[in-house]
């Protein structure tokens, strides 16, 4: 096993087909460069072309049957990136879309946006508020929150004034989108919240690249900052002791690789190796 200080790659899942969103790709690029430790790689996978076929994506991550279908492309770049040696797997979207699930596949460190930002913003606050823009998310939040433990923690889910296509636009025109953000931030505020996350990687990303931190005195959490960190302290502590989750129980134990290879070739699915997601080095 490498040192724990060693160099380290970083595979970064987004629930995004990143070859449709330049503006989004570019800032995702700066942004993820300027948070990573000295020594660490991290190379972006987007979902696969053609994944939304219509009203794009939030329709999509709105159903739970639509989200769970969506999740064997979370599933296959774990499978991918520990059969390619990545030292950790980053799922990169608010939902933390297949967690649960891919921490029984692979023994390599798995990170997730939603619990990252939650437990960064913890640490600066006593209530969490969500800023997001995406308002059919809500209750798998509110679920995945009490899974965690953290329901109490987290307060207002809040939805800024804009939809994807806004957010993909304001990379060029920023003004008005900051200004909706800010107006969310408030009504947060006013519902409680004293540190705010904001939900999903492109209004995380474009707020970095505005120089967002604050509004009005109320911490503004960079959820993918806090996710990179997260990973390059799991790796390091997993290349010292070799710590892994749980792996006892139905939702921890981890199948025999043969077993998850038969199942997947029954219902048509690619097998563990070879990557299917496209591959965008930062």
């Amino acid at each position: 096993m490498a040192e724990p200080d060693a160099p380290l790659r970083i595979w970064h899942q987004s629930f995004t087909v990143l070859d449709d969103v330049p503006h989004y790709d570019a800032a995702l690029r700066r942004h993820l460069a300027a948070v990573a430790r000295p020594g660490t790689s991290i190379d972006l996978h987007g979902m696969r072309p053609g994944t939304y076929p219509s009203d794009y994506p939030g329709t999509h991550i709105g159903f739970s049957y639509l989200s769970d279908l969506h999740k064997e492309q979370f599933v296959q770049g774990a499978l991918d990136a520990e059969a390619a040696g990545y030292d950790a797997y980053m799922i990169a979207t608010i939902p933390d879309i297949g967690f649960e699930e891919i921490r029984t596949l692979v023994d390599m460190p798995v990170v997730a946006f939603g619990h990252a930002s939650v437990h960064a913003a913890a640490q600066l606050g006593s209530k969490v508020g969500i800023v997001n823009f995406i308002g059919a998310l809500a209750p798998q939040l509110r679920r995945n929150f009490e899974h965690y433990r953290v329901a109490d923690l987290v307060g207002p889910i809040v939805q800024v004034d804009a939809r994807f296509a806004d957010v993909m636009a304001a990379y060029a025109a920023p003004d008005q989108l900051v200004a909706a953000f800010e107006d969310a931030v408030r009504r947060a505020a006013e519902a409680g919240a004293d540190v705010v996350v904001p939900g999903e990687g492109p209004l995380n990303v474009f707020l970095a690249d505005q120089g967002v931190t604050e509004v009005d005195g109320i911490p503004v959490v960079d959820s993918l900052g806090a996710l990179v960190a997260q990973a390059e302290d799991r790796v390091r502590a997993y290349r010292r002791t070799g710590v892994r989750p749980a792996r006892t129980g139905f939702y921890g134990a981890r199948p025999a690789r043969e077993l998850v290879e038969a199942a997947r070739a029954f219902y048509g699915l690619p097998s563990s190796i070879g990557a299917t997601s496209r591959e965008r080095p930062a």
